[in-house]
């Protein structure tokens, strides 16, 4: 297979930290910190690597929709 052909992302595939974060439009080290303190999305480890599978990050994303900002939603931020 030709490396310069790109194959298109399923749900089973994992994104490293600087992958997950630019998937979800915020820092690395914003995902680095809400592994610490929470809130974030869930994650695998594996030795010193994080990795995010990419249903994972889908599903956490949309656990924050909001329909206005009077909404109480769901929540997904820690405060």
């Amino acid at each position: 297979m030709d490396a310069s052909v790109e194959t298109p992302l399923s749900d089973s595939q994992y994104l490293r930290t600087t992958e997950a974060a630019r998937f979800l439009g915020l820092s690395r080290r914003t995902l680095e910190k809400w592994r610490c303190v929470g809130g974030g999305p869930v994650y695998f480890k594996f030795g010193r690597v994080c990795l995010y599978r990419l249903s994972d990050l889908t599903a956490w994303a949309e656990a924050g929709r909001w329909v206005s900002t009077s909404d109480p939603g769901i929540g997904y931020l820690p405060r």
